[in-house]
């Protein structure tokens, strides 16, 4: 399939090329005009979508809509680096425009103060991709319900305390291009025997080979039936952030909140019984998500925020650009360990 981006084949004007002169050397000129030609939405400018949003408009992309209802606060000015100290009160994403704008004057960079939730399907219809952060779990199964329809590229995202995770959709066949070492075939009058006769690979040389991936929805990729014999099979491979995500996504959703830490003996408290019931209703033993998690998932951390964010932009740009392989379908971050695991939840 031939995305619409393709089809328009943007023109990089000479001051553009300037501009990304380093990306282009790195990706190619046609990976770069599908950035060029695309329009992302991203919801939810809290710490980590200020992270994602300078990633994509260093990027390059067509454009970039801020979609926030909510008001700066003081966590806000200490979570991102876009809105001004003195911005407390006034709309997330509008105070976040200009910070924003001025970091890549070429891409055009919009503010919505709407709340997501009011915002109808032919909305969400006018971008290339839609990013997700700080909503609850149905809304972002709507959301890439919807968009796997029209073959709208999905990625949700969030940061809690030490712990953050993104998920991405690019459809049931995703199409990229990977750059290979090129294999060398030996000269016919080789006499150094049989190994001498092998393809051998020149790491000077290189080649684009077209591969394609296969997405799930979010809804099947959280739904997995862990009472099957493959799924217990599997389960010491498994990381543990995946239930993790399912107990807060469940906190949002009776709370309407993520963990606060002004109710930390409260919020403590709730936390160890959704996981009781999470976990039971998994049909797994509650011994797997020990409680040292609670300490550690209260507010987004800007240097987590700023590695998953990374990633999550990273992300979004291959999907777009159609170069190399995506992350398929989840990255997990804990930064009490200080590492990142990307693994696959869903049907095969």
């Amino acid at each position: 399939m031939i995305d619409m981006i393709e089809k328009e084949d943007p023109v990089i004007s000479e001051e553009e090329a300037a501009q990304y002169d380093r990306q282009i050397r790195l990706w190619g000129l046609d990976a770069q005009k599908r950035l060029r030609g695309s329009r992302v939405l991203l919801a939810g400018v809290g710490g980590l979508g200020a992270e994602v949003a300078k990633n994509l408009i260093l990027a390059g992309v067509k454009g970039l809509t801020l979609l926030d209802h909510e008001q700066v606060s003081e966590d806000s000015c200490r979570a991102q680096f876009l809105v001004p100290v003195t911005a407390q009160g006034q709309n997330r994403a509008q105070a976040s425009l200009e910070r924003a704008q001025n970091l890549n004057p070429m891409v055009e960079v919009h503010a919505d103060p709407g709340r997501i939730e009011d915002k109808p399907d032919d909305f969400f219809l006018q971008f290339d991709a839609v990013c997700l952060t700080g909503c609850s779990r149905d809304l972002m199964v709507r959301v890439d319900q919807l968009c796997s329809k029209h073959s709208i590229k999905v990625f949700c995202g969030d940061v809690h305390g030490y712990y953050g995770y993104m998920f991405c959709n690019l459809g049931p066949e995703h199409n990229y291009v990977e750059e290979k070492p090129k294999a060398v075939k030996p000269t016919a009058d080789s006499n150094d025997g049989p190994e001498a006769k092998k393809a051998k690979m020149d790491p000077n040389e290189t080649t684009m080979v077209k591969k394609t991936a296969s997405f799930c929805t979010l809804k099947e990729a959280l739904e997995v039936d862990w009472t099957s014999e493959k799924a217990k099979a599997g389960l010491k491979r498994t990381p543990v952030d995946y239930f993790l995500l399912h107990v807060l996504l469940k906190f949002r959703t009776d709370k309407g909140r993520d963990p606060d830490p002004q109710s930390f003996p409260e919020d403590s408290q709730l936390l160890r019984q959704i996981r009781d019931d999470v976990l039971e209703t998994l049909a797994l033993s509650a011994d797997l998500l020990n409680d040292d998690f609670i300490s550690y998932c209260f507010s987004e951390m800007s240097p987590v925020c700023a590695v998953v964010g990374g990633v999550l932009g990273q992300e979004v740009v291959k999907a777009l650009s159609q170069r190399d392989p995506p992350h398929r379908n989840f990255f997990f971050f804990d930064a009490r360990k200080g590492n990142g695991v990307v693994d696959y939840f869903g049907p095969n």
